[in-house]
């Protein structure tokens, strides 16, 4: 959800609001089929998943100054059963410390490695 505020448009990060938008968004058009949903890691990121049944991405938010406490928690909600991926830009273009690499391979970290082909 968001309002502007001083003239610029703010983003309210909280569960209730990600909940909120994510009900909005998946009962816009005639079928949520082929539809992904982008959301914000907020806390209770559970309840946020658990608010639609479509997959979602994870945005990569502001640029955060503890990489590592991030992160972790992108890492908890992509363990969520609906959470496949992540939408990043500026955290990891412009990472504290300017490790681009770094950043990627961490973001890279979050994932599990893929089961072996059989």
């Amino acid at each position: 959800m968001a309002r502007v505020v001083d003239g610029r448009v703010t983003h309210e990060l909280t569960a209730d609001a990600a909940v909120k938008a994510s009900m909005i968004a998946a009962g816009l058009g005639p079928t949520s089929a082929y539809t992904w949903l982008k959301v914000p890691v907020v806390d209770e990121m559970e309840r946020v998943a658990a608010a639609t049944a479509q997959p979602s991405l994870l945005l990569g938010g502001e640029v955060a100054a503890d990489q590592d406490a991030t992160f972790e928690r992108r890492r908890s909600a992509l363990a969520l059963p609906n959470v496949f991926g992540l939408v990043v830009g500026r955290s990891l273009l412009y990472p504290p410390g300017d490790d681009v690499a770094a950043a990627v391979d961490a973001a890279a970290g979050l994932f599990p490695d893929p089961a072996p082909a059989s």
